[in-house]
């Protein structure tokens, strides 16, 4: 399916897309700079939702008379399609966020029912020491727009690094929002084998699909294995919790705010 070999585990999946690749080296590259990094991520999400949506949602069979019925109504069109009834809900975690969540949110108003689409947000980031090392993720406020009961929940953030603000996340919406969801799904351009490793642990139900895998401060044998064959040795985060080759942080890239 077009999809990377590893041995993470079936939940977590590494699209092996030449075209969506060649898109995100061109954003990783030091050369890039806006409006292109902005053009490339909206180009990137729409290759990664229409793939999402492909491969995890609900899908119905249907039979629909074509523009060819009146000449030929014995031949009816009979095809197994998307259930574009499906209850989704698209969360922003702000900075990084905001623009592959709401690329996200108005992909899907166009195809399923708008009453069944929503969009929250989540006012998050990262807490650091004196010497700028991650400690945890901090919620500073959120707005969710009611229950998750029988929806599909996405999570379109570009670096999954850490796994910290995602967890932080799921903690929220597991904890204090009502419903029993039918998945929650994450949408990220880069993860590297220490979310992985992390979301496993914390929040094993949690689906994940990323374009690339980046684990580039790994020994030589780790990089010419399969992935996930020395989990534990696998490295793709630098001591101030940066991805490596990774993109730099695309929150401050977004928003040319580098803060």
């Amino acid at each position: 399916m077009n999809e990377m070999k590893h041995t993470y585990g079936e939940n977590y999946h590494i699209l092996d897309n030449p075209f969506l690749s060649s898109l995100l080296a061109l954003l990783c590259a030091q050369s890039t700079e806006q409006p292109l990094i902005t053009d490339l991520i909206k180009l990137l999400y729409q290759g990664l939702i229409a793939h999402v949506i492909s491969q995890e949602f609900p899908k119905k069979k249907v039979t629909l008379k074509t523009r060819m019925y009146q000449e030929h109504p014995e031949a009816l069109l009979s095809e197994k399609i998307i259930d574009f009834n499906t209850k989704v809900i698209t969360v922003n975690l702000a900075r990084a966020g905001i623009l592959p969540s709401q690329l996200c949110y108005e992909f899907l108003n166009h195809l399923f029912k708008p009453k069944n689409v929503r969009q929250d947000h989540i006012y998050i980031n990262r807490m650091v020491d004196e010497n700028n090392r991650v400690t945890g993720s901090a919620i500073s406020g959120y707005k969710i727009g009611g229950s998750i009961d029988n929806a599909i929940v996405l999570y379109p953030d570009p670096m999954g690094a850490t796994g910290g603000s995602i967890c932080a996340t799921l903690d929220l919406y597991k904890k204090k929002v009502h419903g029993k969801v039918q998945k929650f799904i994450a949408l990220h351009l880069i993860i590297t084998p220490e979310y992985l490793k992390r979301v496993h642990e914390k929040h094993p139900d949690l689906i994940v699909y990323g374009l690339r895998l980046d684990r580039g401060l790994s020994s030589q044998k780790v990089l010419k294995s399969i992935p996930g064959t020395y989990w534990k040795e696998e490295k793709g985060l630098n001591t101030k919790q940066y991805i490596v080759p990774g993109a730099g942080g695309l929150g401050e890239l977004l928003n040319n705010s580098f803060v």
